[in-house]
């Protein structure tokens, strides 16, 4: 005796089965979701771990920006903490100072301005050798703040 062979009809299509038309589209809603987040991560810069050139002091921030170990323009910053909290404007003077391993150089300085709204920021043109570090600077009150060394 022989068994017949059983009958295969073909699956329905998506469209017509309710259950499977509402998985597609999650599936398809999740795909379009993982490329929008994909999208807006690469397209934001990476943070910095820390900032580099930058010395904490006690009442505030003090940076040195600029291609280290070659000539360009650098910048210095000095921030004050606490600057919304309404403390006075002050003076500062900022600059930069270089080294190797034979001499530290004496200061190099971008000028002296007025904090505002408890920053500063000034720029000038250094001329660097690819062995020498460089620090920012920063007076106040006849005090001078530095930054840790840069080396390239």
């Amino acid at each position: 005796m022989s068994v017949p062979a059983p009958r295969r009809t073909p699956a329905a299509s998506p469209a017509h089965r309710p259950d499977a038309r509402r998985r597609v589209r999650r599936a398809f809603v999740a795909a379009a979701a993982l490329c929008l987040v994909a999208a807006t991560a690469a397209a934001a810069p990476p943070a910095p771990a820390a900032p580099t050139g930058c010395g904490d002091l006690v009442r505030g921030q003090l940076c040195l920006r600029g291609p280290v170990g070659s000539d360009g323009t650098y910048t210095a910053t000095y921030r004050r903490h606490g600057a919304a909290a309404g403390l006075r404007e002050i003076p500062v003077r900022l600059g930069y100072q270089r080294k190797n391993t034979r001499i530290t150089a004496f200061p190099g300085w971008f000028g002296t301005r007025w904090t505002r709204h408890g920053a500063v920021t000034l720029s000038g043109r250094v001329e660097m050798l690819a062995d020498e570090c460089i620090r920012g600077v920063m007076e106040h009150a006849e005090t001078v703040y530095v930054t840790k060394w840069s080396c390239g």
